[in-house]
């Protein structure tokens, strides 16, 4: 097989959430045990970091391998989506998985995956475990992909657990109820394995601290323990229960609304100081160059000046949240707002949080998850949210750039896979 032929039995044969949805979901871990089992159990090989949550959990992941990488661990990085290439998912050190590695885990495997019928995502998983085994990494740092409990990634046992924060999204699958959401993400928590919470919630906090003393898990609330202070040379420090670290850094995330993931990446980092050999000067450096470390890309991503050009994938409540108040600082005359979503989405409540002001692009992502701009517009209008249908992301990113003026501001958001075609 050559590798499109591989990337085509991939997204085509099998199911992927991202482009299908709620038929790709699985309601148990039999396939992804199954397939690892096949592979020897590549899993138990390597040491993990394991993160989940609602928003954040991608930049965070990203943060803490890039602390690790710049001291001089060999690090596994799996995350998704994927923006541009397949390979994205599955790094190390920044380096993707090579097209040779891919074909050939699939032409190796592919009797066993058209019996066992997994998913897009559960062989992506295994072959992520694969890679990381066969590779020899210090430690890789493992994303969920979508809830925890059951999330194929959910068969490791981490050095630690990560929970970002809890917001409504993927209802369908999750649950409609914050609560509901956070015990799925609970479901991550390991026994005797310390958990850290990126933000505390007082409404779904009794979730972690149940399912903590449940495990016989210690729980550290990132938020409440730490803190990360900006001062006026452009630098942040990072301090424990009021204590410096001597993590001293400049940013290169560029938003402010990152710190929040900063906080937990560099809680986690501190909580994890006893087992690796960790340089907090050397952490500082991986931060600053989180980019060039890591191939992290997608969120805040200020393509030009004048007109100012952004590139956000924020596609849920939260994320639109953050976005729209980070627009809010910023100085522009107009808005120009490229927009296409999942047909899934509570577009009820985003449309409630996008700004009334702005000219607003209707798209619908190359997914067949992806909601027609038809019924986009005819909601977008029931929230006094002004603007026309494009046949395509790229001709309505093209139509806004040359409709903005220099003073203007344009934003592509609302879904990945939207940002992923004109990144």
């Amino acid at each position: 097989m050559t590798y499109s032929e591989v990337q085509e039995f991939l997204f085509s044969q099998l199911p992927m959430y991202q482009r299908q949805g709620v038929s790709a979901f699985k309601k148990n871990l039999d396939n992804i045990i199954e397939l690892c089992n096949l592979l020897g159990n590549p899993q138990n090989n390597i040491e993990c970091i394991h993160i989940a949550g609602t928003n954040g959990k991608g930049s965070t992941s990203h943060m803490i391998a890039a602390g690790l990488q710049a001291n001089g661990y060999r690090v596994g990085l799996y995350t998704s989506p994927h923006y541009k290439d397949y390979r994205e998912r599955i790094k190390i050190n920044g380096e993707f998985i090579t097209e040779y590695e891919v074909i050939k885990f699939v032409v190796d495997n592919k009797e066993d995956f058209l019996r066992i019928q997994p998913s897009f995502f559960e062989i992506t998983v295994a072959m992520a475990f694969y890679h990381f085994s066969t590779h020899e990494v210090d430690i890789a740092v493992i994303e969920t992909g979508l809830g925890g409990r059951l999330d194929s990634t959910n068969i490791i046992n981490p050095l630690l657990s990560i929970i970002t924060n809890i917001s409504l999204d993927h209802q369908a699958m999750l649950g409609d109820t914050l609560e509901l959401i956070a015990n799925e993400k609970a479901g991550i928590i390991k026994y005797d394995t310390p958990v850290i919470v990126g933000e505390y919630q007082q409404s779904i906090n009794h979730v972690f601290t149940q399912k903590s003393s449940e495990t016989n898990s210690t729980i550290h609330q990132a938020d409440l323990l730490s803190s990360l202070t900006y001062s006026d040379t452009g630098t942040y420090l990072f301090k424990i229960n009021d204590h410096d670290w001597g993590v001293k850094f400049k940013s290169k995330l560029q938003n402010p609304y990152q710190q929040k993931n900063l906080i937990s990446a560099l809680y986690s980092l501190w909580t994890l100081r006893d087992q690796l050999d960790l340089d907090v000067t050397k952490i500082a450096y991986g931060i600053e160059n989180i980019h060039q470390l890591t191939y992290y890309i997608g969120r805040w991503m200020v393509i030009q000046e004048q007109p100012l050009v952004i590139f956000d994938s924020a596609h849920n409540e939260a994320g639109i949240s953050y976005l729209v108040d980070e627009i809010s600082k910023t100085d522009y005359n107009k808005i120009h707002f490229v927009y296409g979503t999942a047909a899934d989405k509570d577009l009820d409540t985003i449309f409630k949080l996008l700004p009334k002001e702005a000219i607003y692009y209707y798209v619908k992502a190359d997914i067949p998850r992806g909601m027609k701009t038809d019924r986009l517009q005819s909601i977008a209008k029931q929230y006094d949210l002004t603007g026309l249908e494009y046949p395509s992301v790229a001709s309505a990113y093209r139509t806004a750039l040359s409709s903005a003026n220099e003073n203007d501001i344009v934003i592509v958001a609302g879904s990945i896979f939207v940002v992923a075609e004109v990144i």
